[in-house]
C-alpha cells in the first residue's frame, strides 16, 4: 500500500482577497492538481507581513508574492516565475484620482491617501518610493493614509470621496493600459478616475517556488505554469487569477541551472482549411503532431487519410454540415489517443471567395483538446451546486441586510424572506452578531421562528463587504437539551421532595394527632359546661372551630407531602392486572359532584386491553386529570360545556385514555410548562397535580401528553401499554 504524496501548500497573496478569486483559486488549484498528479492546495494569507513571515519560516511550497518579496527570496528559492502583462515582466505603478477633481504632483500637497497595504508594490512602495523621488515623502505630503486591503477598496475609497488619490499597477505608462486595470476593479466606474502620474517599471510579481519543494516537482510545475498561455486547452482564463498573460523563468542567480523543461504533452491545437472535397489546403499544429499522427506534409490530402478514420470521420462530418448548410457548426467528440480518454470540440467556419475573386467556397476547421478543461467545468460545476443543492439554508447579505443571494433551501424554509427583507428576524441576528464582533468559541445566535430552532453561522466576506450565512435546524436538539435538563431539574427536585417529605412527615403526624386531641377534649369539655349552663361554653365553640380549620390547612399540607413523595418515589416493584374502564368510572365518580355544575358529560368507552400497574395510582391519575378539566371551564357556561371521556386500543395494542374539556384552552407558552411541578395557573393550586400524574404514568411504561387551543379547549391523552398475554374485557356502555 502506498503513501499518499503531501500536498502542495500554495499561499496566495492578500490583493488576491475579492470573492471570485476564492473561485479562481479554487479552480487554479484543481488544474495544478489534474496536470501534476499531486494534489496541490491553495490558501490565502491574510496580511502581506503573515505570507513573508510563512516564506520565512519555511512552510510553504509555492507562494504568489510582491515583486520586492519575488525579489529578495529569489536567492534562496528554487525558482522565480515573473508575470507577463502585455509582453512585458515588468510594470509601472500609476497614481489616480477622480476625474472631476484632477491632481497634480504640485497639488498633492494635505490630500488624503488610499493605498492597499505596507507590503504591496503597485499599491504602496512603487508610488511611495517614487513621491520620495521628487522630494515628497507621503508622510509629509498627505494629510491622511489609510491602507485598505486590496485594489478594489483603495480604489472605491477614492470613488466615494472617503480619499483623493490611490496607485494600480500597469504594464505601460499610458492612460488606455491603465483604464483597463482600473475596470479589472470597479467595472465602469472607471470613467470616473483618472491616471496623472506614472512611476519607473519594476520587475513584475511572481511565483516563488521554495527550496522545500522537490526539484522535480519544480521542474514539472515551472513546464506547467509556462505552457498555461498558448497551450490550446483552452486554460488561458485560470490566469485571470493573477491578471497576467503567462509566466517567464528570472535568470537565477549564481552558478545555479534553469531547470529543463520537463516533458509534459502539449494539448491538441490543429487548424486546417478544406476544400469542397475535404482535401487539406492547409494544415497546422504546434507540434507537427495531430492525435497521435504526424500531419506534416498534408496540404493535397484528403483529411480523413491525414488524420485517421477515428478523427478524421467526426471532421469531415462537420465539415460537410457546415458547407451545406452556409453557417458553420460546433461538435464534441471523444477519441483515444495513446491509450488514453481525450476530449476534442471542433468549430467549422465556411470561407466564401471575395466578390470577383477566383476561387471557390472552402471550409476552415478549428479543433481544440477539451479535456483539461471540461475537467475543469466540472469542478466549476461542482463548486457552484455547493449553494444551490446545500440541505441547509445558505444566505449572503450585504453590509447592512440586504439579501444578496439565498439558496432554495433558504427560501423553502423561509417563505418571507424576500418579502421581510432586512426586517427578517434571521437577517438581524446576523447583522447584530457580526456588528457585536463575537469572540472566537463563543456560542453563535439562535433563532426561534414558526416552532423551529435555527442556530447561525456568520462569516464575514471582505471584497465585497458582506455576511455569508448558513443556518441549522438544531430543533431536535433543543428538544433534547430541554428534556435532559427538565430531567436533571426533576431529579433534583425529587430529591429534594424525598428529603422535605420525610423531615416534614413526623411533625405533620404530631400535629394531626395533636390537633384531634385537642378537638376531642375541647367538644367534650364544650359539652360539660353546656349542661352546667356556663357562660364559656360560647366562647368554646368559637375555639373548636378554630381548631377545625387548623386541622383542614394540616390535611391540605398532608396531601402536598404525599405529592411530593409520589415525585420521589420509584414505580412499584409489584404490579398487577387491572381493568381501566372502571377505574375511570370510580374516578368520575369522585368528581361528579364538580362536574354537575360545570359540564354535561359523553362517555366513549370501547373495549381496551388490561394494564399493568398500580389501581390506586391510576385512580389518582384520572382524578387529577378529570379535576384539571373540569377546572378549566366555567361555571357561567355550563350549558355549553362538554367534558369527553373515551377509551379505545391504540394501532400498536396500546390503551389509550383520552379527556377532552372545551374550556378556555391555554397559550403554547402555558402548555409548554403544564407537567412542571409547581407550575399552575390558578392561585388555589399546588400545580402538583398534573406532575405527579405524568411522574405515574411514565412509571408505568406509558406517556401523557396535551394538546389545546385557546378558546377551544384541551385533551389529555394517557396512553399504556397493554399487559401481556390478557384477553381483552368487554367496554361498558356509556352512561
Amino acid at each position: 500500500m502506498t503513501t499518499p504524496a503531501a500536498p502542495i501548500r500554495f499561499l496566495l497573496s492578500p490583493s488576491l482577497g475579492e470573492v471570485k478569486e476564492h473561485v479562481r483559486a479554487e479552480l487554479f488549484s484543481r488544474a495544478l492538481t489534474q496536470r501534476l498528479g499531486r494534489p496541490v492546495v491553495v490558501e490565502l494569507a491574510p496580511t502581506y507581513e503573515a505570507l513573508e513571515r510563512e516564506l520565512v519560516e519555511g512552510r510553504v511550497d509555492l507562494a504568489w508574492a510582491t515583486a520586492e518579496q519575488c525579489t529578495a527570496f529569489e536567492p534562496r528559492s528554487r525558482a522565480v516565475l515573473r508575470a507577463v502583462r502585455a509582453g512585458r515582466w515588468y510594470y509601472h505603478a500609476a497614481l489616480v484620482c477622480r476625474a472631476e477633481r484632477p491632481l497634480t504632483l504640485e497639488t498633492l500637497k494635505g490630500t488624503r491617501a488610499a493605498w492597499v497595504a505596507p507590503r504591496s508594490t503597485g499599491g504602496y512602495l512603487l508610488p511611495a518610493s517614487h513621491l520620495t523621488a521628487h522630494g515628497l515623502p507621503p508622510a509629509d505630503t498627505f494629510a491622511q493614509e489609510r491602507f485598505h486591503g486590496t485594489y478594489r477598496k483603495a480604489l472605491l475609497a477614492v470613488l466615494e470621496g472617503e480619499a483623493d488619490v490611490a496607485s494600480i499597477y500597469s504594464s505601460h505608462p499610458e492612460e488606455n493600459t491603465v483604464r483597463a486595470y482600473l475596470a479589472e476593479h470597479v467595472g465602469a466606474d472607471e470613467r470616473r478616475l483618472t491616471p496623472f502620474e506614472f512611476t519607473e517599471p519594476t520587475l513584475a510579481d511572481g511565483l516563488i517556488f521554495t527550496a522545500r519543494m522537490p526539484e522535480a516537482d519544480v521542474t514539472a510545475l515551472v513546464s506547467i505554469l509556462t505552457s498555461l498561455a498558448g497551450g490550446g486547452a483552452g486554460l488561458e482564463p485560470l490566469l485571470g487569477l493573477f491578471d497576467s498573460e503567462g509566466f517567464v523563468l528570472s535568470s537565477p542567480p549564481g552558478p545555479r541551472a534553469t531547470p529543463a523543461p520537463l516533458g509534459v504533452k502539449r494539448a491538441e491545437y490543429l487548424a486546417a482549411e478544406l476544400d469542397a472535397r475535404e482535401r487539406c489546403m492547409r494544415l497546422w499544429t504546434p507540434t507537427g503532431l495531430a492525435f497521435g499522427r504526424t500531419v506534416r506534409h498534408a496540404e493535397g490530402q484528403p483529411l480523413e487519410a491525414v488524420l485517421g478514420p477515428d478523427a478524421g470521420d467526426a471532421l469531415v462530418a462537420l465539415a460537410r454540415a457546415a458547407r451545406h448548410s452556409g453557417v458553420g457548426g460546433r461538435v464534441e467528440y471523444r477519441l483515444e489517443v495513446d491509450g488514453e480518454t481525450r476530449w476534442y470540440a471542433a468549430e467549422a467556419t465556411v470561407r466564401a471567395p471575395a466578390p470577383g475573386a477566383p476561387g471557390s467556397t472552402t471550409t476552415a476547421l478549428l479543433v481544440r483538446d477539451v479535456t483539461e478543461l471540461r475537467a475543469l467545468e466540472n469542478e466549476l460545476y461542482r463548486l457552484a451546486s455547493f449553494p444551490l443543492l446545500h440541505p441547509e439554508p445558505m444566505l449572503e447579505l450585504g453590509p447592512s441586510g440586504e439579501l444578496r443571494y439565498a439558496n432554495p433551501a433558504a427560501h423553502t424554509a423561509f417563505p418571507d424572506l424576500l418579502v421581510r427583507g432586512t426586517g427578517h428576524p434571521l437577517v438581524e441576528a446576523a447583522l447584530a452578531w457580526a456588528r457585536r464582533g463575537a469572540a472566537v468559541g463563543e456560542t453563535p445566535p439562535t433563532v426561534h421562528l414558526g416552532g423551529r430552532y435555527w442556530e447561525l453561522t456568520v462569516a464575514p466576506l471582505v471584497d465585497p463587504e458582506g455576511l455569508r450565512v448558513f443556518a441549522k435546524n438544531v430543533t431536535a436538539r433543543k428538544q433534547m437539551e430541554a428534556q435532559l435538563f427538565k430531567a436533571d431539574r426533576m431529579a433534583a427536585l425529587g430529591s429534594l421532595a424525598a428529603a422535605v417529605g420525610h423531615e416534614m412527615g413526623n411533625p405533620l403526624a404530631y400535629m394531626l394527632a395533636n390537633l384531634g386531641f385537642a378537638r376531642e377534649e375541647l367538644t367534650r369539655l364544650k359539652q360539660a359546661l353546656r349542661e352546667e349552663g356556663h357562660a364559656l361554653a360560647g366562647d368554646v365553640d368559637d375555639v373548636v372551630e378554630a381548631l377545625v380549620e387548623a386541622t383542614d390547612g394540616a390535611d391540605r399540607l398532608k396531601a402536598i407531602v404525599q405529592d411530593l413523595r409520589m415525585l420521589s418515589r420509584a414505580p412499584p416493584e409489584h404490579r398487577e392486572a387491572v381493568e381501566v374502564v372502571p377505574v375511570l368510572e370510580h374516578a368520575l365518580s369522585l368528581v361528579r359532584g364538580e362536574l354537575r355544575h360545570r359540564a354535561r358529560l359523553e362517555k366513549d368507552f370501547r373495549p381496551v386491553p388490561l394494564v399493568e400497574g398500580d389501581e390506586g395510582r391510576l385512580g389518582q391519575v384520572f382524578v387529577n386529570l378529570l379535576l384539571n378539566a373540569v377546572q378549566a371551564m366555567s361555571e357561567l357556561d355550563a350549558t355549553r360545556n362538554v367534558l369527553r371521556v373515551a377509551t379505545y386500543t391504540g394501532p400498536a395494542g396500546e390503551v389509550v385514555v383520552e379527556v377532552q374539556d372545551t374550556g378556555v384552552g391555554m397559550s403554547p407558552e402555558v402548555l409548554a410548562r403544564l407537567f412542571e411541578p409547581f407550575f399552575s395557573t390558578r392561585p388555589a393550586s399546588t400545580g402538583l397535580g398534573l406532575s405527579v400524574s405524568h411522574a405515574i404514568v411514565s412509571s408505568l411504561g406509558g406517556s401523557l401528553r396535551a394538546e389545546s387551543r385557546e378558546g377551544v379547549g384541551t385533551t389529555l391523552t394517557v396512553i399504556l401499554p397493554a399487559a401481556p398475554s390478557t384477553p381483552s374485557p368487554s367496554g361498558r356502555e356509556p352512561g
